[in-house]
């Protein structure tokens, strides 16, 4: 796989009237075309900051970032960004909701509807393209939310703990299920999370950040040797537990420190 993002001795530090705070400190790592990564860290330790300042939503304190080689401002490549919360609107159905962002844009067409319905109905939604978010499950939600970014073609899809208002067994499924358009629709993604078990059985890599300012500490390449895999499957990989105890090693060994 080709390198499509580069991140390079990034650091930010947030100003207030408090004073200042460091949030992330020389951080590096390459992002590969087609590549799902995960990143962990301890609570507070800049993740959040690290996909704002990849969405160009914050201007780094130091450091730079690349796409294809070029400054991420002049690249002209398209950033996805899927929030905690799903962000639907109340008084849109599903059909309306998935389509704000091309509103938005300016780039909703009569002919933009037809790829629309395919993706409703591909992703099990075209039944309910015209009930309200109330009426939808918390997985019919995220996968609207998440049709919505897909829509607008990014080339790097940015999800921020995208599963953590949902139940177990639904973040379960649902982690299942956008796992699964992400693959089909052959997108590179960069995916926050607390969850380790989360993390390895979603990603290609994991990368470990250290408490405040976050760091990389490490990076794992996950490999599972487990047929069809999806993220419940990849569950029961025999490796899953090494990797598990290897990445809660590295989360952990600074407070054993302290």
């Amino acid at each position: 796989m080709s390198e499509l993002l580069k991140i390079d001795h990034l650091s930010y530090t947030y100003h207030s009237l408090e004073g200042e705070t460091q949030a992330l400190f020389d951080v590096s790592f390459s992002v590969y075309d087609g590549e799902f990564l995960c990143v962990v860290g301890p609570s507070g330790c800049g993740k959040s900051t690290l996909l704002s300042l990849i969405a160009g939503l914050l201007t780094p304190s130091s450091g730079s970032i690349y796409i294809n080689g070029k400054d991420i401002k002049s690249s002209g490549k398209n950033i996805g960004y899927m929030l905690q919360k799903d962000h639907l609107l109340d008084w849109r159905n599903t059909l309306k909701n998935v389509t704000l962002g091309l509103e938005i844009q300016n780039k909703l067409t009569e002919n933009s509807y037809i790829q629309i319905n395919d993706m409703l109905n591909t992703y099990g939604l075209i039944t309910f393209k015209n009930s309200y978010p109330s009426e939808l499950s918390g997985g019919m939600r995220q996968r609207a939310a998440l049709i919505r970014t897909l829509l607008l073609e990014p080339d790097i899809l940015l999800l921020d703990e995208p599963f953590s208002a949902l139940d177990y067994q639904t973040r379960l499924e649902v982690a299942d299920d956008i796992w699964g358009i992400i693959r089909k629709e052959k997108k590179t993604a960069i995916m926050i999370t607390h969850d380790i078990s989360e993390a390895i059985s979603m990603s290609d890599r994991v990368v470990v950040l250290s408490k405040r300012p976050g760091t990389v500490k490490n990076i794992f390449e996950i490999k599972l040797s487990v047929p069809d895999r999806t993220p419940f499957t990849a569950r029961s990989a025999p490796e899953f537990k090494d990797y598990f105890n290897l990445i809660w090693k590295e989360l952990t060994c600074d407070e054993q420190k302290n």
